[in-house]
């Protein structure tokens, strides 16, 4: 008799515990309250563990999410929370940044026309039996050379548009 107990207390116990393992997919949230899946049309997930890891929540709405009728704080600089010094500062570090990518431009662009040398580049040893190496290394450097002078005329842009430096 006392073995008897003993094996219906254990099958009790595995059977509320595998009702307990029971989860519920509810849309986008799971849950493993049959009550609740009862109320809400949700699907019993079998087999497998879930791992459900809390996402973070951005600090703040970027500004094209904000209401039109929140208010914005903003400097005279124009950036929220940011007084007049801090942005010449960035504006200066940002200045310098684009100088040095202009020169480095300018000087890839005068090396890869050095390399074209006026569209008649010196052909390689693999080139000189086939001539169409040749014409598509030629038309490679033609549209390297348009690349880099695309980027030029980007950094001069973007140096257009930030205020000239107080001296």
């Amino acid at each position: 008799m006392y073995k008897k107990l003993l094996l219906l207390a254990a099958i009790t116990g595995c059977m509320q515990a595998q009702a307990l393992d029971q989860v519920y997919r509810c849309g986008n949230e799971y849950t493993n309250d049959p009550a609740r899946a009862r109320e809400r049309p949700c699907q019993l997930l079998e087999g497998g563990n879930v791992t459900v890891v809390q996402g973070t929540r951005p600090a703040s709405r970027p500004a094209a999410a904000r209401p039109a009728s929140a208010p914005r704080a903003a400097t005279a600089a124009g950036t929220p929370g940011s007084s007049a010094a801090e942005q010449r500062a960035r504006e200066s570090d940002a200045r310098l940044i684009l100088e040095a990518e202009l020169r480095k431009a300018q000087a890839r662009k005068a090396e890869l026309q050095r390399e074209y040398h006026h569209g008649e580049p010196a052909k390689q040893v693999t080139e000189l039996a086939n001539l169409g190496l040749y014409q598509q290394r030629v038309a490679g450097m033609q549209a390297e050379i348009a690349r880099v002078d695309s980027d030029i005329a980007g950094i001069q842009r973007e140096l257009s548009r930030l205020p000239q430096p107080a001296d």
